[in-house]
């Protein structure tokens, strides 16, 4: 098996051919306004699916103003599926750039942002960045897909121990979900294991990487992680507020099924903190990622 490999993103440009080039951006506004009108505040919507990276501007009242899409490398190999963290924040960056122009959109108005994703497993190290998931060792192929079946052997274990977390999940994990996969990764791909800092779902690994907040979503963790949401909102109505301490992991089901690393440093590697959807992370986005965007 090929060592794990640590690829710095830096080096993109050099070594990555399938990035989307602006021929391949698709793009479409609704606004008949010109670059003179009045400014406004806009919100930014980035939608990251399986094939594409889509940027939606929208004002105050709703409406659509302007989006562009640029497509995603994709990497199938049986019933390992994988993409690259690097590739889809290039994609994204470039969907967001060509919304904006096209909808003469300056960086100021741009008053907030969100992002939703598909749920597929992001692994970084502790400088963020990219741990190979892959068989081949390519630290590019970060990425286990939503879609990837080759935690099924993983997933009919876990569902053999019968835990009661397991009934609010449905009855059973599906190969799908996140424990059986890291389960994959712990038993296969040693070497990573070892590197890996931060296991995320896609979406949660979008708002770290433009706030530099790693605060996990309620939506994503509890439909994904096993996390428990009831026990979440028992602590925030309790202490009356919207508290993001990660209070619904259950750590005996982690370590039943071989993951009691994934409880120390107080969940660190799959969230220590938790909050409720359209909560705000961070101070916005950091300086990198503003200029990744072209705001700056």
């Amino acid at each position: 098996m090929p060592a794990a490999r640590k690829w710095s993103s830096s080096s993109l440009s050099e070594t990555s051919p399938l990035l989307p080039s602006s021929a391949s951006i698709e793009m479409s506004s609704n606004t008949g306004e010109s670059s003179s009108a009045a400014r406004r505040a806009v919100f930014l919507g980035v939608d990251v699916g399986t094939g594409s990276s889509r940027a939606g501007l929208f004002d105050e009242q709703g409406r659509l103003i302007g989006s562009a899409s640029s497509p995603i490398q994709i990497w199938k190999e049986k019933d390992c599926i994988e993409q690259s963290s690097t590739d889809i924040w290039h994609a994204v960056c470039t969907a967001v750039k060509a919304a904006c122009s096209l909808a003469s959109v300056v960086p100021e108005e741009v008053v907030g942002l969100g992002f939703a994703a598909t749920c597929s497993l992001v692994a970084v190290d502790s400088d963020g960045s990219p741990v190979s998931v892959s068989w081949t060792g390519d630290a590019r192929r970060n990425i286990i897909v939503w879609m990837d079946h080759r935690a099924v052997n993983q997933a009919e274990r876990i569902n053999a121990n019968d835990s009661p977390v397991l009934q609010y999940c449905g009855g059973s994990l599906s190969p799908e979900m996140q424990a059986p996969k890291l389960l994959w990764v712990k038993e296969n791909l040693k070497e990573s294991w070892s590197l890996i800092f931060r296991w995320m779902d896609l979406s949660d690994w979008l708002s770290f990487r433009a706030t530099g907040d790693d605060t996990r979503s309620l939506c994503t963790t509890v439909c994904k992680w096993t996390y428990l949401g009831h026990a979440h909102m028992e602590v925030a109505r309790e202490k009356d507020s919207h508290s993001m301490e990660a209070c619904g992991w259950d750590d005996v089901f982690w370590e039943e099924i071989g993951l009691g690393d994934l409880v120390e440093g107080n969940h660190a590697k799959i969230g220590r903190s938790v909050a409720f959807p359209g909560h705000p992370l961070g101070s916005g986005l950091t300086p990198a990622a503003a200029k990744a965007r072209n705001y700056r």
